[in-house]
């Protein structure tokens, strides 16, 4: 079986533009904050990206973005997105170990299928299954 490598990390916002600006502050993440539509999530870029794949170029750095906790039902803690293939045959598997789908599927436009799960410890995670047009930039 091959490995399904962790892509994204989301973290829980009270204020995301005070959040935003701490990590920029702090750390130099670059943030970008989505509009109404998209819940005002913010994207960060924690590393830098090739310009071609919008991926980072170092190998092992992911990049994340931050939600709205009062917008949100899952309690406010860390969670990390995986991506997957098959987000359809990751989510039979996933329920067959006895596992809950939480949210999802939702495309996310230009992004990919987007899956939340609590796993076998309550932990809540995500699946990404990239579009096809995120998919043909890789490669």
């Amino acid at each position: 079986m091959s490995m399904d490598p962790v892509v994204h990390f989301e973290m829980a916002a009270g204020d995301s533009q005070r959040m935003a600006a701490f990590y920029a502050k702090i750390f130099g993440w670059q943030t970008k904050v989505m509009g109404e539509d998209m819940g005002g999530y913010v994207v960060v870029t924690t590393t830098e990206n090739d310009p071609a794949t919008g991926r980072p170029k170092q190998p092992g750095a992911i990049n994340g973005g931050f939600y709205d906790k009062k917008r949100s039902k899952f309690p406010p803690v860390p969670s990390i997105v995986i991506a997957v293939d098959d987000v359809q045959a990751k989510m039979k598997m996933i329920e067959a170990e006895g596992c809950k789908i939480l949210t999802g599927p939702d495309v996310i436009p230009g992004i990919g299928t987007y899956v939340s799960f609590e796993d076998t410890e309550g932990n809540r995670v995500s699946l990404l299954q990239p579009s096809s047009d995120m998919t043909q930039a890789k490669q």
